[in-house]
Parts: structure tokens; sequence; C-alpha cells
């Protein structure tokens, strides 16, 4: 069964709706009104065909027709001959009249779809950015960015969409109806051809459209996540020669996305061609039918003239319905991924400003903390008590696997204990202190992010142009010992760094994460394997900087090597979950076994 086959086309637009804002749900229900005044435009004209026609062809027989009559007064008119011209501007206006609102549908309707799929996209996005850490840790980031993409898809598919399909339907009703007044036979003999002919059209190609529709969602995803994969990791792709891999990924999910969007607008797009020829003949059979009646083709032209009209209305209407129709059901996987993002719940603090950082005086505590990912997960920490004084500079080393990097993401509130707590100068950190207490801090990965942006831009990295403090960014730099290396370009702070740094060497790029942690002007700095892809010379130079920082900042290093946290006040030894050991690096060369075994595999 298909993961959205519990949610119908209704469920789905339904679902949609709680997601616009209040403004766009009013724009929506004043369009609704002008497409109501857009189908009575259209009545008019139809209305005002048969008595134009009629003046033209028996002036006579429409001169004693009752309601004519009554406008012939108003206006002073007192043969039929008279009537032709007042007739004639009638049909005219009313054929413009109908043509402006209609011209005025389309311009209103699709400004609107557009500026509610710029407010989805933006929900979707935002929404993403505030789900907690776990959840972006377990989620690929291509069905992110492929959801972003299919909000496109959404707004062509949907958004333009609904208010077309439902002025169709108004337009549909109306038109039928002045038909049906005109002459019911030859109105129900249209309509149910038309009609049914697009039913039979609808239930042939119902299931491809389905298909389809799974089809593009699913590949869009591997689309994206071929490109990610081959451009993200291009140095290896060049220096293994994998491209024809990558582009073989690439193909089996673009090959079948186009083939089934092609497809899409094939079926949504043939029938009419069809119809045309269908509508033709069924005029010209009603056009012989017409003229075996009493007066013969004088008499039937005028009907026929309002009938030709009507199907010059019916037929695109009827299509537009159908093809409105089949661009959402060759849309709605793409439609329920979005929804299901825009379904993401959103956290408190999204919709509260920033709070002033946490002033950080004392110490932070782990008492008994224990730390799974899932129920039945093996513990990544057991039992962990640990003390971070304020101004210390503390290490953590262990295996891979021991949970050095967790102890750093429950730190920063990234994730939560499990069992246990954890406290800040004495006080439990939850709800609105947390995003305070994170302020507070300063992450320095391993792999430094870095825009296609200007030194300045990448050091206030996240900040609006307009509100970089210039002067705090160079006291930044030079803090972290990489301010003589930018001021020697010619351009300065203003060059711009290229996309990941990839003209800067591996201790240049630490900087920028060490300067932009110090713009931050954090109360704590955290290094999470900061150093471990430099070599040793780059790396004690890095440390160096490290070591030459303010004494008041507070400094947790995660390392490998040991030559990384010799010079830290504590250093933590972590194995199986663990804390085995704490003190110097002197005191742990002494008492712990398992240090002295990898200070003696780091030489």
């Amino acid at each position: 069964m298909s993961r959205f086959a519990k949610d119908g086309l209704p469920d789905l637009l339904r679902r949609l709706w709680r997601h616009l804002r209040l403004r766009r749900r009013r724009q929506f229900t004043l369009l609704v009104g002008l497409m109501i005044f857009t189908a009575f435009a259209e009545v008019v004209t139809l209305g005002s065909v048969l008595p134009f026609l009629g003046v033209l062809t028996a002036p006579d027989r429409v001169w004693d027709n009752a309601l004519i009559q009554d406008f012939a007064g108003w206006f002073g008119i007192t043969s039929a001959d008279d009537l032709v011209l007042p007739l004639t501007l009638v049909f005219a206006s009313a054929a413009l009249l109908a043509g402006a609102a209609r011209l005025l549908l389309l311009w209103s309707s699709t400004r609107l779809a557009y500026a509610t799929g710029a407010d989805l996209s933006m929900g979707v996005y935002r929404r993403t950015l505030y789900q907690p850490y776990p959840v972006h840790a377990a989620r690929n980031s291509s069905e992110v960015i492929a959801g972003m993409i299919k909000v496109n898809h959404v707004v062509a598919g949907v958004l333009v969409e609904v208010p077309r399909l439902v002025s169709s339907i108004v337009l549909l009703v109306a038109i039928t109806t002045a038909l049906l007044f005109i002459d019911p036979l030859v109105a129900m003999t249209a309509a149910v051809g038309f009609g049914g002919s697009y039913l039979l059209i609808t239930l042939l190609s119902r299931s491809r459209l389905s298909r389809n529709s799974e089809r593009i969602a699913r590949e869009q995803t591997q689309v994206v996540k071929a490109q990610q994969e081959g451009l993200g990791g291009i140095r290896d792709v060049l220096l293994d020669g994998t491209q024809p891999i990558f582009l073989d990924m690439y193909g089996r999910s673009d090959g079948p996305l186009r083939r089934a969007m092609g497809d899409n607008v094939f079926i949504s797009q043939s029938p009419r061609f069809l119809m045309e020829a269908i509508g033709m003949m069924l005029i010209a059979g009603l056009a012989y039918g017409m003229s075996l009646r009493d007066g013969g083709v004088a008499t039937a032209l005028p009907v026929l003239g309002v009938l030709a009209l009507g199907a010059q209305r019916l037929l695109p209407v009827l299509q537009q319905i159908y093809s409105s129709w089949a661009a959402f059901t060759g849309g709605r996987a793409s439609l329920f991924d979005i929804i299901e993002l825009l379904d993401q719940p959103l956290p408190e603090a999204a919709s509260e400003t920033d709070p002033t950082p946490l002033e950080f005086r004392e110490a932070v505590r782990f008492e008994s903390v224990r730390f799974r990912y899932s129920d039945d997960g093996p513990w990544v920490l057991d039992g962990i008590d640990l003390t971070i004084r304020k101004g210390s500079r503390i290490g953590v080393v262990g295996s891979t696997g021991s949970g050095k990097s967790t102890i750093l993401d429950l730190l920063m509130g990234l994730l939560s204990p499990t069992e246990g707590r954890i406290l800040v100068d004495g006080e439990l950190i939850t709800g609105a202190q947390l995003r305070a207490w994170q302020r507070s801090l300063a992450h320095v990965p391993q792999s430094i992010f870095l825009a296609d942006t200007s030194w300045t831009e990448n050091i206030a990295f996240g900040v609006e142009t307009e509100k970089i403090d210039h002067d705090r960014v160079r006291q930044a730099a030079s803090q972290a010992q990489i301010a003589e290396f930018i001021e020697s370009d010619p351009l300065g702070y203003d060059a711009i760094v290229g996309e990941r740094g990839i003209k800067l060497s591996g201790g240049q790029r630490q900087r920028i994460g060490i300067a932009r942690a110090l713009y931050k002007r954090a109360s704590v700095l955290v290094f999470d394997e900061a150093t471990s892809a430099l070599d040793n010379t780059t790396e004690q130079s890095v440390m160096d900087s490290i070591d030459a920082l303010d004494r008041d900042l507070t400094i947790l290093i995660v390392a490998h090597r040991l030559t990384t946290v010799q010079r830290c006040d504590t250093i933590v030894e972590l194995d199986g979950s663990r804390v085995v050991a704490q003190g110097t690096y002197d005191e742990l060369i002494e008492k712990s076994s398992s240090f002295r075994r990898m200070a003696h595999a780091n030489r």
C-alpha cells in the first residue's frame, strides 16, 4: 500500500490549509468571490448572444419578446431595426467584461499561488532548522533539500491549480445552467457527451498518474543525493576516477524522474485535441438535427450560435478541470512529503527572541549522567560524574566510540541525558534557559564550514552583513593568530575565502573556526576533534593559539592525540562509556595504564 494512501486529496488539502497564514486564507476567500463574478460575466455573455444573433437573422421574432420590449422601452427604441446597434454593444461589452474578469482572475490566482508557495517554502525551512539535533542526526539532508525543491512542484501542481479548478467548476455550472435555459435537450447532450468523455479518460489515467506521482517524489530525493555525494566528495571522485559511478547513479534517478514528469504533462494535455474533434462533430450533428425543425436553419441559427459559443467556453473549462485533477494526482506524493515537513513540531523558542547569554560563574556538573539514542540501544555514556570549573582547560580522550563527542553534545544542550542531570552553577538548564546557555557557548568542529564570502562574513558567520562589528572581527582574528595572513591580502578582510575554503590550509581553516568562536564572545569554547586532521607542526601552532586565549575562558577539547590535550588543566579518560581516570597529563601517565598505552601509541 502507498505510504500516503490513507490521505486522499481533500485530506491533504485540509492539512495544507492549516499551514496557510490568515492573510492568505482571506485572499483565497476573496478569490472565490472573483471566481463567482467571472462566472456571472460568462453567463451574461452567453445570454447576450441569443438576442444579438436573433436580431441579425429574425428581428421581428426578437422584437416580440417581452424582455426585449422592456429593454427597448428603457432606451426609447421603437422598431426592431433600431435594436441591432444596442444589442451589438451589449454583446461586445459583455464579452469584454468576461475577458477582463478572466484575465484578472488569472493574474490574482497566479500571484496568490506563488506568494503562498514562498510562505510554504519558508515554513518548511524554518520548521526544519528548528528541529532538535537528534532529528537532524537521524535524517538524510538530501530528503530535506529535495523537500524544498518539491515546494516548486506543489506550487505548480496544487496551489496554482486549486483556484483554476474551483473557478472552472463554477464556470462549468454557470455555463451549463445558461445552456439549459436556452435549450435543455441540446445542453444535456453536450454535457453528457463532453463530461462522459472526460470521466472515462480520468478513470483510465488515474492509476498511471498515481504511479508517476510516487516515482517523482522518490527520484527527486535520489537525484539530490547523487548530486550532493558526487560534488561533496569531488576530491576523492577526481582522484579515484569514479565519475562514471556517480553519473550512473544520477542517470538512474533523473531519467525516470523526467519520463514520469513528461508522462504526466502528456496525460493532462492530450485529451484537449480529441475533445475538440468530438466537439466539432457534436456541433455539426446538432446543427443538422436542429435544421430539420420547423423554421429551418434561420430559426436554429441563434441557438446554434449560443451553443457554439458555449462549447467554445465549455471545452476549455472541462479541459482545465481535467488537467488540474491530473496535476493534483501527479503531484500528490510530493504534496504529502511537503505537508509532512510542514507538520514538524515547532519548539516554543522559534517564536521567541534570543535571550541574553547566560553568565557562567562557577562550574558545570554532570551528575550520574547516562545516555543512549534509543530505548533499546546500548548506553553511549554510563554514569558520568564530571565537574568543569570556570576558566579551566579540560581535555577529553578515549578510544573511538567511548562517548567523547556525546559528552560535548550533552554539555551544549544538543542532547538531553537519558538519566541523571547536568547543572550549570547549580541550576538545571531547561526551556528558555537552555537557549541562554547555548548562547554562551561556541563550537569548533573538526571540519569548519566556510561560506563563499569574505573573511569578515566567515568570522562573523550568521550575522547580518550590516550588523557585523568589524573591530570585533579584527580582534577575534588577532586572537586566533590569523590576522597577519588576512591582512597580507590586498583586499584584506574583504577578500573572498572561496567555497569551503578550498584554497586555505588546514591550520588556516581551523583558525577561522577559532576566530568565529571568539567573535561570539562566548564564555565556553568547545573543540571537537578540531585539530585531528592537522599535521603535528600545524596542530602545535593551532594549540599555541588556543593556549594564548584569555584564561577567563573555559575550554573543552576532545582529541585522539594526547599531545593535543597535554597542556590541559584536567584530562578526562573515557573507556567503555565510563570515566576511568581524571587528572593532569603527568598524573594520568603515572596511574593509568591505558593512558600510558595511548601515550606510547601517539609517539
